[in-house]
């Protein structure tokens, strides 16, 4: 027989939600926390406050605009974000703040803070469908709603950053196989790099690109660059057919431009790698806590717009099999040539260093890459030469 009390809090909690939801679709920027607050009092959840992860990822700033910022590697809060975790806090009161990531899948948007006098399993649990929800309509109203673009940028972005940045996919993305998850700087003024990654199916789509020059003409190579591969990989077109389409898309429309870029596709179940190089820096591999660096070594290939004018020769596919936890590295140039006032290169083994020690100390992958991004800038006195994008891949099938 179910308790009377349980079944009516049961359907409280139920028809509150309903209402969370409903008016989650309908309401302005203003008016979601409003929509907010009332579910929370219902639930007796407590006030809540929505912080959202800044551009470069230091700060976690609140929607409510008199609510403090939060520095994200020095706060309960931060590690909340930083871990994917939830973290409670008893103040000299004797109530309770709780930390609850916001998270998109793979994707960290941000954290949400409950103020409440207790908390037990039931309510816990009611505390993380709120903040799985939240992230959810955060995801699908940011590319509406500029409210969270502005409180997520502290100064001024270039035209050019503008516009690649539109076209960027999520920072990170996942499944119970596989992690692509990436970073890019300068965050506001970003000349022609981009990254992109989606999947089909079961495999893992993954692109990097770097166009020539620091100017809105780099910057339209790379969105047509980009552009060029979704239309093909939409249309099921494999890997050879992806890149000839690239090719010819810059020879029409840029013919002046080219860009370096790397294309691959991961068959998520097996681990099989197909990939294309385009004049690019090697792809790493980080295998058993040990760079691979010429693992994925093969002939130079022209950059992106150039084979139409220089050869008739197809491109090249290569193959290989990824073994169980590799991490697959696709970065620019900027990534290793960052210096210092003395003018000593980041470099190869000091990049590949910083993703060894991450992992060893168990952070997670979009984590891995958010201390190494810093490190790179925090080496360069945050003055880069060139863009400095990473993406990597994190391979580690469930055991059989």
């Amino acid at each position: 027989m179910v308790d009377a009390s349980v079944s009516t809090s049961a359907e409280t909690a139920e028809q509150s939600l309903d209402e969370l939801l409903r008016a989650s679709h309908e309401a302005s920027p203003a008016e979601l926390p409003e929509a907010l607050d009332r579910y929370t009092a219902a639930m007796h959840l407590g006030h809540a406050v929505v912080y959202l992860i800044d551009l470069q990822q230091r700060l976690l700033i609140p929607l409510d605009e008199d609510v403090s910022r939060l520095d994200l590697d020095d706060s309960l809060a931060g590690f909340a974000y930083r871990t994917s975790t939830v973290r409670v806090k008893e103040d000299n009161g004797g109530g309770l703040d709780v930390w609850l990531p916001l998270m998109n899948g793979a994707e960290r948007l941000g954290v949400l803070k409950l103020r409440m006098d207790s908390l037990d399993g039931l309510t816990l649990c009611r505390c993380r469908t709120l903040a799985s929800l939240l992230s959810l309509v955060i995801t699908s109203k940011r590319t509406s709603i500029d409210t969270f673009a502005r409180r997520t940028r502290t100064r001024t972005m270039e035209l050019p950053t503008e516009m690649v940045r539109a076209f960027l996919p999520p920072r990170s993305i996942g499944t119970g196989r596989v992690i692509s998850t990436a970073v890019l700087e300068p965050a506001y003024e970003l000349g022609g790099d981009a990254f992109d990654h989606s999947f089909t199916e079961d495999v893992l789509h993954a692109t990097i690109l770097d166009a020539m020059g620091h100017d809105l003409a780099s910057g339209l190579t790379t969105s047509v660059a980009m552009a060029g591969s979704r239309n093909a990989r939409r249309t099921g077109a494999d890997l050879a057919e992806l890149v000839t389409t690239v090719d010819e898309a810059l020879a029409k429309w840029l013919p002046d431009q080219f860009c370096t870029g790397v294309f691959l596709r991961l068959h998520m179940p097996s681990g099989a790698l197909r990939w294309s190089n385009c004049g690019h820096p090697t792809p790493l591999v980080i295998r058993r806590q040990r760079l691979l660096d010429k693992e994925l070594e093969r002939t130079s290939e022209p950059p992106l717009g150039l084979p139409m004018r220089l050869s008739e020769a197809p491109r090249r596919i290569h193959e290989t099999a990824l073994e169980p936890g590799d991490r697959i590295l696709l970065y620019t140039d900027g990534v290793v040539e960052s210096r210092d006032a003395g003018g000593e290169q980041f470099g190869l083994e000091r990049f590949a260093d910083h993703i060894i020690r991450s992992t060893a100390a168990g952070e997670n992958a979009p984590e891995v890459l958010r201390l190494l991004i810093h490190a790179i800038l925090d080496h360069g006195h945050s003055q880069l030469s060139d863009d400095a994008t990473i993406l990597m891949i994190e391979w580690q099938p469930p055991d059989p």
